[in-house]
């Protein structure tokens, strides 16, 4: 694909600073473009590189100026990468129809306007919206509905009966609906509790690679509309999380812990079990949540705290040997201006 800058401006909303008429072949990073490529800058630590880049245009903030280099000024440089990604990659459309190397039981209901691949299982009363794309090796159990639109990538797993909404892309491996880790009397018994609640993801949920959400025991574990969940993550029985959350990897959430919208938990980030974490909370990488999180609150550590706190913890750790040599140094002062004075009580 080629667009002038005038017409990739005109797409955006923007503003170009420079000669317009330019030709644009493709997107690349500040430091690889060249001649013909569009490159941008959502960082402002890194305007210093309008001044070496060899691209032939620059998507900036506005009021960003940078002299003999052509710019296209836009709201948010990061948002319209995004739509200029989708504009010059456009999507393949994928092949409509079941494939007769996809096995299909009796009763299950399935889009004309579904792309099934080889080896897929889908079992017995599931239903496939229209549009969905269900790729090589994904298993659908008995009564799992898939809506409208869905992707579901290579090896998914989708156990009985769960809810899979519209527009949800599950990424390779992401197993939806495995039991819940639920033992009476563990360490001694083991005994199993039977899962037998579900899972429904609402719509427009982006879920990553490998990433695993349990089945309630009751009721159901919920992912709510529009979260984005990244790689490896592991989510447990009966967990809630609200509407826009943004999930990074390798995160752990422990059973019946509610998140409310918006929130943002950092990498390997581990939450304990029956918390209630309130709207618009982030919580820092790494950090351990052992307790309730108010609303409008950043926490981080482990065990958590306040950031602010967390930041001043840490600014004094690597002076830990410094003040203790120095708290060495006083007691070894006190005892001998102790023992001179002859104040220091005998043993």
């Amino acid at each position: 694909m080629k667009k002038t800058i005038n017409e990739i401006a005109l797409f955006l909303g923007g503003k170009v600073v420079g000669d317009g008429g330019i030709l644009i072949e493709s997107i690349r990073g500040i430091d690889e473009a060249g001649p013909g490529d569009i490159s941008f800058i959502a960082n402002p630590q890194y305007e210093k590189k309008l001044q070496t880049t060899k691209a032939s245009a620059v998507l900036v903030s506005r009021n960003t100026e940078s002299s003999g280099m052509n710019l296209i000024q836009v709201d948010d440089p990061y948002v319209s990468l995004g739509k200029l990604l989708t504009l010059f990659n456009p999507e393949e459309k994928e092949p409509q129809g079941i494939s007769p190397q996809a096995f299909v039981e009796e009763g299950a209901e399935i889009s004309s306007t579904a792309a099934v691949y080889p080896g897929v299982y889908i079992g017995r009363g599931a239903k496939i919206g229209g549009g969905v794309v269900l790729h090589p090796g994904v298993y659908i159990g008995r009564e799992v509905v898939v809506g409208e639109n869905s992707i579901l990538y290579p090896n998914v797993c989708v156990y009985p009966r769960c809810l899979i909404g519209r527009r949800v892309i599950l990424h390779a491996g992401v197993v939806v609906g495995s039991d819940g880790f639920g033992f009476a009397n563990p360490g001694r018994d083991n005994m199993k509790i039977p899962q037998v609640g579900i899972v429904q993801i609402d719509d427009d949920v982006e879920i990553g690679a490998n990433t695993t959400i349990d089945r309630a025991t009751l009721g159901k574990t919920w992912i709510q509309q529009e979260v984005k969940i990244d790689n490896l993550v592991q989510i447990a029985h009966n967990v809630v999380i609200g509407e826009k959350s943004i999930i990074v990897s390798q995160v752990g959430i422990s059973g019946s812990t509610r998140l409310g919208k918006s929130v943002i938990l950092g990498g390997q980030a581990g939450l304990v079990g029956h918390l209630e974490i309130g709207d618009y909370v982030m919580v820092g990488a790494q950090s351990g949540v052992h307790e309730d999180v108010p609303s409008n609150t950043v926490v981080s550590g482990s065990p958590c705290q306040p950031h602010r706190n967390w930041l001043r913890m840490v600014a004094v750790l690597p002076k830990i040997p410094e003040i203790r040599r120095s708290l060495n140094d006083l007691l070894k002062r006190i005892d001998a201006l102790e023992k001179h004075s002859g104040l220091k009580k005998e043993a």
